[in-house]
Protein backbone atom coordinates (compact mmCIF):
# COMPACT_ATOMS: atom_id res chain seq x y z
CA UNK A 1 0.00 0.00 0.00
CA UNK A 2 1.65 3.33 -1.20
CA UNK A 3 1.95 5.79 2.12
CA UNK A 4 1.36 3.04 4.23
CA UNK A 5 0.12 4.67 7.76
CA UNK A 6 2.65 5.68 10.94
CA UNK A 7 -0.18 5.91 13.41
CA UNK A 8 -2.91 3.76 13.98
CA UNK A 9 -5.92 5.50 15.85
CA UNK A 10 -8.17 3.07 17.67
CA UNK A 11 -11.56 4.53 18.20
CA UNK A 12 -15.01 4.12 19.97
CA UNK A 13 -17.83 5.36 20.46
CA UNK A 14 -20.80 5.45 23.13
CA UNK A 15 -24.16 6.66 21.91
CA UNK A 16 -27.37 7.25 22.62
CA UNK A 17 -28.87 3.71 21.07
CA UNK A 18 -28.40 1.69 18.31
CA UNK A 19 -28.23 2.52 14.57
CA UNK A 20 -32.08 2.47 14.12
CA UNK A 21 -32.54 5.12 16.57
CA UNK A 22 -30.45 7.55 14.73
CA UNK A 23 -27.95 7.88 17.68
CA UNK A 24 -26.40 10.71 18.99
CA UNK A 25 -22.56 10.42 20.09
CA UNK A 26 -22.14 10.66 24.21
CA UNK A 27 -18.74 9.57 24.47
CA UNK A 28 -15.50 9.87 22.36
CA UNK A 29 -12.34 8.44 22.75
CA UNK A 30 -9.30 8.37 20.69
CA UNK A 31 -5.89 6.16 21.52
CA UNK A 32 -2.68 6.81 19.13
CA UNK A 33 -0.60 4.02 18.31
CA UNK A 34 2.68 4.50 16.10
CA UNK A 35 3.48 2.10 13.97
CA UNK A 36 6.76 0.80 15.78
CA UNK A 37 5.19 0.03 18.95
CA UNK A 38 2.88 -2.25 16.83
CA UNK A 39 5.60 -4.19 15.30
CA UNK A 40 7.75 -4.17 18.41
CA UNK A 41 5.65 -6.11 20.60
CA UNK A 42 5.70 -6.02 24.27
CA UNK A 43 5.39 -8.55 26.41
CA UNK A 44 4.97 -9.28 30.91
CA UNK A 45 7.27 -11.77 32.59
CA UNK A 46 4.75 -14.63 31.90
CA UNK A 47 5.24 -14.08 27.89
CA UNK A 48 1.84 -12.17 27.52
CA UNK A 49 1.01 -9.42 25.50
CA UNK A 50 0.58 -5.69 26.80
CA UNK A 51 -0.26 -2.33 25.89
CA UNK A 52 2.24 -0.42 24.36
CA UNK A 53 3.85 2.01 26.86
CA UNK A 54 3.83 4.96 24.77
CA UNK A 55 0.24 5.84 23.88
CA UNK A 56 -1.89 9.12 22.85
CA UNK A 57 -5.33 9.37 24.75
CA UNK A 58 -8.16 11.84 23.98
CA UNK A 59 -11.28 10.87 25.87
CA UNK A 60 -14.65 13.12 26.46
CA UNK A 61 -18.03 12.78 27.35
CA UNK A 62 -20.76 14.73 25.27
CA UNK A 63 -24.09 16.41 26.22
CA UNK A 64 -26.01 14.21 23.40
CA UNK A 65 -29.19 16.80 23.08
CA UNK A 66 -31.53 13.88 22.78
CA UNK A 67 -32.40 11.16 25.07
CA UNK A 68 -30.43 8.02 25.92
CA UNK A 69 -32.37 4.72 25.62
CA UNK A 70 -32.46 3.18 29.02
CA UNK A 71 -30.55 0.47 27.47
CA UNK A 72 -27.64 2.60 26.40
CA UNK A 73 -27.40 4.18 29.47
CA UNK A 74 -27.79 0.97 31.79
CA UNK A 75 -24.32 -0.97 29.37
CA UNK A 76 -22.47 2.74 29.23
CA UNK A 77 -23.53 4.45 32.68
CA UNK A 78 -23.94 7.40 31.02
CA UNK A 79 -27.84 9.43 31.40
CA UNK A 80 -29.05 12.94 30.31
CA UNK A 81 -29.03 13.55 33.89
CA UNK A 82 -25.50 12.82 34.57
CA UNK A 83 -24.01 14.54 31.54
CA UNK A 84 -26.05 17.78 32.34
CA UNK A 85 -24.80 17.56 36.26
CA UNK A 86 -21.69 17.38 34.75
CA UNK A 87 -21.64 20.52 32.16
CA UNK A 88 -20.78 18.46 29.28
CA UNK A 89 -20.59 20.11 26.51
CA UNK A 90 -22.62 19.43 22.97
CA UNK A 91 -20.81 17.99 19.88
CA UNK A 92 -19.66 21.22 18.53
CA UNK A 93 -16.95 23.13 16.57
CA UNK A 94 -14.57 23.04 19.66
CA UNK A 95 -14.60 19.14 19.79
CA UNK A 96 -14.14 18.70 15.90
CA UNK A 97 -10.98 21.32 16.30
CA UNK A 98 -9.30 19.08 19.13
CA UNK A 99 -9.69 15.59 17.27
CA UNK A 100 -8.30 17.62 14.18
CA UNK A 101 -4.93 19.20 16.72
CA UNK A 102 -5.07 15.49 17.92
CA UNK A 103 -5.17 13.85 14.72
CA UNK A 104 -2.33 16.28 13.59
CA UNK A 105 -0.23 15.85 16.06
CA UNK A 106 0.49 11.98 15.00
CA UNK A 107 3.14 10.85 12.71
CA UNK A 108 1.14 10.68 8.70
CA UNK A 109 -0.28 8.76 7.65
CA UNK A 110 -3.01 8.20 9.93
CA UNK A 111 -5.12 5.51 10.11
CA UNK A 112 -8.61 4.86 12.29
CA UNK A 113 -9.48 1.87 13.74
CA UNK A 114 -12.65 0.69 14.76
CA UNK A 115 -14.54 -2.66 15.86
CA UNK A 116 -17.70 -2.82 13.14
CA UNK A 117 -16.42 0.69 12.20
CA UNK A 118 -17.24 0.68 8.17
CA UNK A 119 -21.29 -0.24 9.54
CA UNK A 120 -21.61 2.66 12.48
CA UNK A 121 -18.14 4.17 14.58
CA UNK A 122 -17.20 6.39 11.04
CA UNK A 123 -20.60 7.06 9.57
CA UNK A 124 -21.61 8.12 13.23
CA UNK A 125 -18.60 10.12 13.45
CA UNK A 126 -18.97 11.59 9.86
CA UNK A 127 -22.96 12.27 10.27
CA UNK A 128 -21.89 14.48 13.72
CA UNK A 129 -19.14 16.15 11.90
CA UNK A 130 -21.35 17.33 8.80
CA UNK A 131 -23.71 18.85 11.27
CA UNK A 132 -20.83 21.04 11.97
CA UNK A 133 -20.97 23.50 9.19
CA UNK A 134 -16.53 24.01 7.82
CA UNK A 135 -15.16 21.73 10.29
CA UNK A 136 -14.18 18.19 8.58
CA UNK A 137 -11.50 15.44 9.02
CA UNK A 138 -8.80 15.41 6.02
CA UNK A 139 -10.92 13.27 3.02
CA UNK A 140 -6.98 10.99 2.79
CA UNK A 141 -7.22 9.69 6.60
CA UNK A 142 -7.23 6.34 6.11
CA UNK A 143 -10.05 4.13 8.28
CA UNK A 144 -10.15 0.27 9.22
CA UNK A 145 -12.33 -2.29 10.72
CA UNK A 146 -11.40 -4.80 12.65
CA UNK A 147 -14.10 -6.79 12.43
CA UNK A 148 -13.79 -7.15 8.07
CA UNK A 149 -10.26 -7.40 9.37
CA UNK A 150 -10.51 -10.96 11.46
CA UNK A 151 -13.09 -12.08 9.02
CA UNK A 152 -10.43 -11.52 6.22
CA UNK A 153 -7.41 -13.05 8.19
CA UNK A 154 -9.89 -16.29 8.90
CA UNK A 155 -10.37 -16.70 5.29
CA UNK A 156 -6.58 -16.81 4.36
CA UNK A 157 -6.76 -19.71 7.08
CA UNK A 158 -10.28 -21.37 6.06
CA UNK A 159 -12.44 -20.56 8.56
CA UNK A 160 -15.17 -19.70 7.76
CA UNK A 161 -16.67 -16.11 8.69
CA UNK A 162 -20.42 -17.76 9.44
CA UNK A 163 -18.69 -20.30 12.24
CA UNK A 164 -17.56 -17.76 14.09
CA UNK A 165 -18.72 -14.62 16.16
CA UNK A 166 -16.70 -11.53 15.44
CA UNK A 167 -17.92 -9.46 18.40
CA UNK A 168 -15.22 -7.45 19.80
CA UNK A 169 -15.06 -9.13 23.81
CA UNK A 170 -15.64 -12.71 22.00
CA UNK A 171 -12.31 -12.01 19.36
CA UNK A 172 -10.65 -10.73 23.04
CA UNK A 173 -11.81 -14.71 24.77
CA UNK A 174 -10.31 -16.53 21.53
CA UNK A 175 -7.13 -14.38 22.10
CA UNK A 176 -6.43 -14.03 25.94
CA UNK A 177 -8.75 -17.00 27.34
CA UNK A 178 -10.76 -14.51 29.35
CA UNK A 179 -13.10 -11.67 28.95
CA UNK A 180 -11.98 -8.04 28.48
CA UNK A 181 -12.91 -5.31 31.19
CA UNK A 182 -14.16 -2.35 31.34
CA UNK A 183 -16.78 -3.34 28.23
CA UNK A 184 -19.26 -0.36 26.92
CA UNK A 185 -16.51 2.35 28.48
CA UNK A 186 -14.97 4.15 25.64
CA UNK A 187 -11.61 3.99 27.31
CA UNK A 188 -11.74 0.61 28.53
CA UNK A 189 -13.12 -0.49 24.61
CA UNK A 190 -10.57 1.21 22.84
CA UNK A 191 -7.51 -0.37 24.97
CA UNK A 192 -9.49 -3.91 24.18
CA UNK A 193 -9.39 -3.44 20.88
CA UNK A 194 -5.68 -2.33 20.83
CA UNK A 195 -4.98 -5.43 22.48
CA UNK A 196 -6.96 -7.89 19.65
CA UNK A 197 -5.07 -5.89 17.02
CA UNK A 198 -2.02 -6.92 18.82
CA UNK A 199 -2.87 -10.52 19.03
CA UNK A 200 -2.68 -10.78 14.90
CA UNK A 201 -0.26 -7.51 14.38
CA UNK A 202 1.95 -9.25 12.16
CA UNK A 203 -0.87 -10.39 9.83
CA UNK A 204 -2.94 -7.44 9.92
CA UNK A 205 -0.10 -5.34 8.88
CA UNK A 206 0.88 -7.21 6.12
CA UNK A 207 0.53 -5.15 2.56
CA UNK A 208 -2.27 -7.69 1.84
CA UNK A 209 -4.32 -7.19 4.69
CA UNK A 210 -3.87 -3.46 4.49
CA UNK A 211 -5.08 -3.36 1.08
CA UNK A 212 -7.81 -5.06 1.27
CA UNK A 213 -9.67 -3.85 4.23
CA UNK A 214 -9.15 0.02 4.10
CA UNK A 215 -10.91 2.61 3.00
CA UNK A 216 -10.77 6.41 3.10
CA UNK A 217 -12.57 8.69 5.13
CA UNK A 218 -13.57 10.54 2.10
CA UNK A 219 -15.16 6.88 0.62
CA UNK A 220 -17.32 6.73 4.19
CA UNK A 221 -20.73 7.56 4.08
CA UNK A 222 -22.86 9.22 6.92
CA UNK A 223 -25.04 7.37 8.68
CA UNK A 224 -28.02 9.57 8.17
CA UNK A 225 -28.60 13.30 7.17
Amino acid sequence: MANSPKTFVFLDLETTGLKGDLPKITEICLVAVHLSSLENRVTDEAGQLELPRILDKMCLCVDPGKPITSYASEITGLSNNNLVKNEKQDFNPCLVHIINEFLSRQAQPVCFVAHNGFLFDFPLLKTELQKQEGTSLTSSLLCMDTVEVFKFLDMQVGIRRESRDYAQAQIYRRAYRKPPQNCHNAEGDVLALIMIFLSKADQILEKETMSNNCMRWGEISPMYG
